[in-house]
């Protein structure tokens, strides 16, 4: 366990061996934030339980926050106490509390409570088990953190911090077969970042790292939360609508334009750069019903819009020669996609 699954699911299958020794009527796990000082629930099944869900309390606060700064169990507790350092109603009909520390190799990661309905239903014999049970399920919690974190870094570019190429396919490919079941429609945007080799070759690569976080937070800014920004490769991304038509896919890619347009981009001190992209967009199933085919006609409409941008600023392409970072004799999917419609 932990070594091949999440926080949730293994979290559910302690629960529930769990409740065969030492009974509930809620259980929860409160995981350490060192950066924070506090402690977040990730986990919350039973009765009230749920509404702690995802809620943050400062170490110090609420039965959990005693605990993770006195490293000691604390027994039959009022649950309206972490509900109240939660932020939710007090209002609960769990009426005990058991919250026990969890650490790893010497090292604090969070608290395991339980609640029963039953006031003053815990006893120093429920106390000896559970923490007995704790020395195995810290190292096992501590393994699911590891493992949601590696599988969170293959799915996340390390320098923008958004979701790869990887995250991408897994995402398109879901959105893709549900909108076909559905009869609904999805957008994809492949947009490219203009002048971007110039930036490189003038002022070095790490203002265009820079300058590639930057146009990440705009793109990301200008979309609903459900919405999927990807940085696909070079200075490319792609942003995934689902739900979104033909008419709604154009208004989106204007003001992503303009959210990079009204960008101030400071290159060295005191010197300010414009930064644009280029972008076209394809829509399901109307221009394809694969995201070989749709990536293609929007990477396409995305160079027609370059060559016209190009053409009203009267100024030369320097995104000609393109960053994409492919190696040797290895080339992507999507210059493939390229070549296919001619655009090469």
């Amino acid at each position: 366990m932990g070594t091949s699954l999440g926080v949730s699911d293994t979290m559910a299958l302690i629960s529930s061996k769990l409740s065969k020794i030492v009974s509930w009527s809620g259980c929860a796990l409160f995981l350490h934030q060192p950066e924070g000082d506090s402690l977040k629930c990730r986990f919350a099944v039973g009765v009230d339980s749920p509404r702690l869900l995802n809620a943050t309390l400062k170490v110090g606060h609420g039965l959990a926050g005693w605990v993770a700064r006195n490293r000691r169990t604390l027994i039959n507790g009022n649950p309206r106490v972490s509900f109240e350092a939660a932020g939710v109603s007090s209002e609960t009909s769990l009426n005990s509390a058991i919250v026990c520390p969890l650490h790893y190799n010497d090292t604090f990661i969070g608290c395991l409570a339980l609640y029963h309905v039953e006031a003053n239903h815990y006893t120093e014999d429920h106390r000896r088990l559970l923490e007995r049970i704790a020395e195995q399920a810290g190292a096992v919690i501590h393994n699911s953190i590891v493992f949601e974190q590696t599988q969170e870094d293959s799915l996340t570019d390390p320098l923008t911090g958004l979701p790869n190429r990887r995250s991408m396919f897994v995402h398109l490919s879901r959105e893709l077969a549900r909108a076909g079941r559905l009869k609904s429609e999805v957008a994809i945007i492949v947009m490219d970042i203009d002048g971007f080799k110039s930036i490189n070759d003038t002022y070095g690569h790490n203002v265009g790292d820079h300058a590639l976080r930057e146009v990440a937070s705009a793109l990301q800014g200008a979309l609903r939360p459900y919405d999927l920004c990807v940085r696909y490769a070079g200075d490319e991304f792609i942003v995934v609508l689902s739900g979104c038509g033909g008419e709604e896919a154009e208004r989106k890619r204007v003001e992503l334009q303009r959210a990079v347009d009204t960008l101030q981009f400071e290159a060295r001190p005191g010197k300010m750069l414009p930064l644009a992209i280029s972008v076209g967009a394809s829509v399901f199933p109307h221009d394809g019903d694969t995201y070989e085919t749709l990536l293609a006609t929007a990477d396409s409409r995305m160079y027609r819009d370059k060559t016209r941008r190009k053409r009203e600023a009267g100024s030369p392409d320097h995104s000609a020669d393109r960053s994409r970072p492919s190696a040797p004799g290895n080339v992507s999917d999507l210059d493939l996609q390229r070549a296919a419609v001619g655009v090469l």
